[in-house]
């Protein structure tokens, strides 16, 4: 029931979903009559797809703490509970991503080992993808959880997404050891005294660069270098869109192109161009970002989510849960370098950028 197009768009997609992947059954958890009125108007007359009646809803702008401690029959909290209870293998929401966050880590709990759970997001506007996170679940991290997540994020690079011996990075505002806050001097020193292939501090500017295949920070600075990425990839595409329109069209009026007559060849590959560069920024091809760290598997979705990325968050739920990297997580951290956290006194702030 969550997200700004529900439940019309999740139905849209899990109807996708089930039509593309063989086996495949889904529980749309919600108001029943809402997602009934749905499937009927899709004319869906299969098995797969059954409703879970879920009587509250929380909202985009609501408390999510208070809203998991209140509202006990909300669709996230009655979902998670059938993963809790193994009567789901994952759990798909574009709702209000602090409730999903906030009754995951109550409801499922964190993985032994684990401090705090982290949103891992693939970013796909450099020479290769590149694997942020945290990106919104934990706002005040410590050292120890920043460390945590490069080793999870690590793993989900390498066992979802194929990346060989992925490095990390520890994002910060210069490249040198001693430059940063006392978070991102204690998280280095942590991460060079650990088995983690650890490729150093990494300036936002870099991001994109191919530097390092994991970024690691805390939830505050993720959310906001996520929703600058996404404001400033949707509006380049929009500019570089209008502006080879008007050159080609400049070009064909002018006679150096197609003799003068509008160039189909010309203009299909500009075409296929602007659909190979959308496809690259388009949020909906990845679908979701899972929660790494707590005990089940869980994908937060973008709050606009069409049919499309719900598809493409319940493809990578179902693939996550089958390849259940939470086992190895588990065995990677236990064998974690057993360095002591630095003292909250330690390392004096120095935030002096370049």
């Amino acid at each position: 029931m969550g997200g700004d197009r529900a439940p019309a768009a999740v139905v849209r997609g899990a109807l996708k979903a089930v039509e593309e992947m063989e086996g495949l059954r889904i529980e749309l958890v919600g108001s029943e009559p809402e997602i009934l009125r749905e499937l009927e108007a899709a004319a869906w007359e299969g098995d797969s797809i059954t409703v879970v009646p879920a009587s509250e809803t929380v909202g985009m702008g609501e408390s999510p703490v208070e809203a998991v401690r209140t509202k006990k029959d909300s669709s996230v909290s009655v979902g998670l509970k059938r993963v809790r209870d193994g009567q789901a293998c994952a759990l798909v929401s574009a709702g209000n991503t602090g409730a999903s966050v906030a009754a995951a880590s109550l409801l499922l709990r964190t993985l032994p080992e684990v401090r705090k759970a982290g949103i891992a997001v693939v970013l796909n506007v450099g020479v290769k993808p590149l694997i942020l996170m945290d990106v919104g679940a934990n706002v005040e991290a410590r050292p120890k959880h920043l460390v945590q997540y490069g080793v999870m994020a690590s793993l989900y690079a390498s066992r979802i997404h194929s990346v060989q011996d992925p490095s990390v990075g520890l994002l910060n505002i210069g490249e040198e050891n001693a430059k940063g806050n006392r978070l991102t001097k204690q998280t280095h020193d942590l991460f060079r005294a650990s088995d983690v292939s650890f490729h150093g501090n990494v300036e936002p500017g870099e991001l994109f660069g191919g530097v390092c295949d994991v970024a690691v920070c805390d939830g505050f600075t993720g959310n906001i270098v996520l929703k600058l990425a996404e404001g400033l990839a949707e509006r380049l595409f929009l500019m570089f869109k209008d502006g080879a329109s008007q050159v080609v069209s400049e070009l064909v009026d002018a006679g150096d192109v197609g003799g003068g007559k509008p160039d189909t060849a010309v203009s299909d590959l500009v075409q296929a161009a602007f659909a190979r560069l959308g496809d690259t920024i388009d949020y909906a091809e990845s679908g979701g970002a899972p929660l790494l760290g707590v005990n089940g598997t869980v994908i937060i979705s973008h709050g606009r989510s069409g049919p499309k990325a719900i598809s493409n968050a319940i493809r990578m739920a179902n693939k996550m849960a089958e390849v259940d990297i939470n086992s190895e997580i588990v065995q990677n951290l236990r064998t974690l370098s057993s360095e002591p956290e630095p003292s909250e006194e330690a390392g004096a702030a120095d935030c002096s950028a370049d």
